[in-house]
């Protein structure tokens, strides 16, 4: 029960994770413009907000798919908590409170799966190391 729960688990992570990128790569240049637009008044330089608002789309998509299928599942878990830590640091930044609970559950989610990694029996992890 324990491998099916994780698979269940990561596929939660894995699609919200990959519907937020696949929702926002047809629409990078407005999406871009969106963050930028959100953080213009906050002590984050643009310099460093233009090309994570251009990476996240990417990263969250790639992220999601690899939970998904569960292949690179541990880095793909790591990977998502770097891209929650930031986007967590960058809501505070902004004052944005409303979407902070929404980022820590999905920090909290791969914070879980790391922890019980050795139950991703039901992945293509586990069935390439065969």
């Amino acid at each position: 029960m324990t491998d099916l729960s994780y698979l269940l688990l990561r596929l939660v992570a894995g699609v919200s994770l990959f519907g937020h990128g696949l929702v926002r790569l047809p629409k990078l240049v407005g999406f871009s413009q969106w963050m930028t637009g959100a953080f213009a008044k906050s002590m984050l330089p643009l310099h460093l907000v233009r090309p994570f608002s251009y990476v996240l789309p990417i990263a969250e998509f790639t992220i999601g798919l690899l939970l998904m299928l569960g292949l690179f599942s541990g880095k793909a878990i790591l990977a998502g908590i770097i891209v929650m830590l930031l986007l967590i640091f960058g809501t505070c930044m902004i004052e944005n409170w409303e979407a902070l609970p929404s980022q820590i559950i999905h920090a909290l989610v791969l914070i879980l799966l790391l922890q019980f990694v050795a139950s991703n029996n039901i992945s293509l992890d586990k069935l390439l190391s065969k």
